[in-house]
């Protein structure tokens, strides 16, 4: 089986930061890219930012600049540094593993207030 755990999410004053960790465990093969989804009331589930096992990176572009990804092979964990957090960053941030299948994460909320 396989697990993937987040960890990280929270309230937050805009302007402010939060660090999201994921880590994936269990009978996997190697785990190529890793990446953080997130998904607002009423929107689809969108891309926020994806590393590959060489650390190439993607953002969208509404983070761009403010989200910084990183990720630690040795731990099968990723990152999502998160800075001068806007309202509308609000949303479930999922975190996606990609390896032989691909697995997502349960879940965690951030709230960004005004």
């Amino acid at each position: 089986q396989v697990q993937v755990v987040e960890s990280g999410g929270g309230l937050v004053q805009a302007g402010g930061s939060l660090r999201l960790s994921c880590t994936a465990s269990g009978s996997m093969f190697a785990i190529n890219a890793m990446g953080w989804y997130r998904q607002a009331p009423g929107n689809q589930r969108e891309l926020v930012a994806a590393i590959t096992r060489g650390e190439r990176t993607n953002y969208a572009d509404s983070v761009k600049g403010r989200f910084t990804i990183s990720r630690d092979n040795a731990k099968n964990t990723v990152y999502l540094q998160m800075n001068s957090l806007k309202p509308e960053d609000t949303a479930v941030y999922y975190c996606n593993v990609q390896a032989a299948y691909t697995f997502w994460g349960q879940g965690t909320q951030v709230t960004v207030s005004s």
